[in-house]
């Protein structure tokens, strides 16, 4: 029994996921390691681009992490040390992005996709109930030109 358990916990301990963050990254501020963690939570690893960068292990992720940290070292707001990095690696760096400017045509593609499907489904759908009624029976003529087709 005790070695299932041992089995369970070291399966456990091995599906968690790594952080990424070095000891020598660390902090020794806890409330300023905290809120770098949450901010690093919100910005993409350019290399991985749908993980963030306190999960990332690529180089230029921990670069970033360093340069976030040495920013609010340095004094920033948490705003401040987020527009920084955004000046220097462009828009691209957030996971969230904001809804505006070129960014607009991003967010509004989706939607307008579905509502252009669904306008495309509507109107395939409405043609097909205005088509005609196939004719169920077919005439002399056809059945005495099928019964020479199926003779030969």
């Amino acid at each position: 029994m005790i070695r299932l358990l041992a089995a369970v916990v070291l399966l456990f301990g091995l599906s968690l996921p790594a952080l990424a963050v070095q000891p020598d990254e660390i902090l020794s501020d806890p409330g300023l390691e905290a809120r770098a963690r949450a901010l690093s939570q919100g910005l993409r690893c350019p290399v991985c681009q749908n993980e963030n960068i306190d999960d990332s292990n690529a180089p230029i992720a921990r670069d970033l992490r360093i340069l976030l940290r040495e920013r609010l070292t340095a004094g920033d707001s948490d705003q401040q040390a987020v527009d920084y990095i955004v000046a220097r690696y462009g828009e691209f760096v957030l996971l969230d992005p904001p809804a505006g400017g070129a960014n607009l045509l991003l967010w509004l593609a989706g939607p307008a996709m579905l509502v252009a499907g669904g306008a495309i489904a509507f109107a395939a759908l409405r043609r097909r109930a205005a088509a005609p009624e196939p004719q169920a029976e077919l005439s002399d003529e056809d059945k005495a030109r099928l019964d020479e087709i199926l003779r030969r």
